[in-house]
């Protein structure tokens, strides 16, 4: 008996509290809100999964791709046409040197660029001496660098000539880029653990330096048909995460929706239930959409604007039936608000109630009846 009637208290509160819960987790916003939060989704789907670790390094030249302008005579710097900073082409006249040879005028030979590249470091002056032995300019070709991250020992197995890593450098923003993995460092590194894995990569721009801190996400193995979300659009602590779902129907309007997880790399999270291809997730603005409920449109305004028709308060259909029960527990003095939600729904768990309760006694009575002593 007690049984039965703690299923049917739970009945109960589970069936008048499930559009009250929807409502709850609905965000609608209007055209405004969603310019202010800034608010941008992606659609969920299955991808390549990539398992990836992460490290630290720095970006470095490549050793072949620095070049060195020295003078084959001794004499005086007489002319200096590059800077440090300067991008020179190859075979760019860049210093004029005038010989220590008798002449009247003394000979003077120009200096070209041995490559193209930028001049990184300059150790001369106009008037200076020089000698044949003495460096004038560096020149370094940073279309192409190296990338240098210091792997723990214990993934070092993992990786490989030919591996690939997703590379960020604070010069370019939220740009990242595409390294291929030539060869590991000659000695590891006692005190930290590490090991040097080197990449070389693209420099678009020109814009990453020598020394220059890099972070690495390096791909170790890989997963097909993993459904995959952005790991900008995953909310909340580590033990109820969510991910705001656009409206399939309605515009400017977005669910709360608990998701379980999976791994997670440096771009993705893997979605184990919660989702379905083709959600469209919130990215952009995923976090200020919490804050966003107490001034945003109900979901009542929201539908009723968009079908064209009034909607109950919890958003659901309001029908004539409904209608005329709300008008008549105004009259009476009630809310019309819960009147209209949940009285139809309060006359099914009336009856299921009374028919719980029933069987409940007709048990009882046949169990009763099993124990009584039989006539002799």
């Amino acid at each position: 008996m007690k049984l039965h009637i703690s299923l049917i208290s739970s009945l109960l509160f589970s069936i008048c509290n499930i559009h009250a819960a929807e409502s709850s987790d609905t965000i609608v916003l209007d055209e405004t809100g969603v310019k202010n939060l800034r608010i941008e989704t992606v659609e969920v789907e299955e991808t390549n999964f990539e398992e990836t670790v992460f490290a630290l390094g720095r970006i470095a030249e490549i050793p072949e791709r620095h070049g060195v302008l020295s003078s084959r005579i001794s004499g005086r710097v007489i002319g200096l046409e590059a800077q440090e900073g300067d991008t020179v082409e190859k075979d760019q006249v860049l210093v004029r040197v005038e010989s220590r040879q008798p002449g009247s005028p003394p000979p003077v030979i120009e200096l070209r660029s041995p490559i193209g590249g930028l001049v990184v470091e300059s150790h001369i002056r106009i008037g200076e001496p020089v000698e044949p032995d003495k460096e004038l300019l560096d020149i370094s070709d940073l279309t192409e660098v190296l990338a240098i991250a210091r792997v723990p020992e214990n993934q070092a197995a993992k990786l490989k000539p030919g591996s690939k890593a997703h590379i960020r450098v604070s010069a370019l923003g939220e740009q990242s880029l595409e390294g291929e993995m030539i060869r590991f460092g000659t000695s590891a590194d006692r005190e930290s653990g590490t090991i040097d894995a080197i990449f070389k990569v693209a420099n678009p721009g020109l814009k990453m330096r020598s020394d220059m801190r890099a972070e690495f996400s390096i791909v170790l193995s890989e997963r097909k048909n993993v459904l995959a979300a952005p790991r900008a659009a995953l909310q909340g602590d580590t033990s109820k995460r969510f991910v705001y779902v656009k409206h399939f129907g309605l515009a400017n309007a977005f669910i709360k929706t608990p998701v379980q997880i999976g791994e997670m790399n440096d771009r993705f999270v893997e979605i184990v239930s919660g989702l379905l291809p083709a959600d469209e997730v919130v990215t952009r603005g995923a976090y200020s959409l919490s804050f966003a409920g107490g001034g945003s449109v109900s979901l009542k305004e929201a539908l009723d604007a968009a079908h064209g028709h009034e909607h109950a308060a919890d958003g659901g259909e309001l029908t004539p039936e409904k209608k005329a029960e709300m008008a008549a527990a105004k009259s009476g003095g009630g809310d019309a608000s819960v009147a209209g939600g949940v009285s139809k729904v309060w006359m099914y768990v009336s009856g299921g109630l009374f028919l719980l309760l029933l069987a409940s006694l007709l048990t009882k009575a046949r169990a009763s009846s099993n124990l009584e002593p039989k006539a002799l």
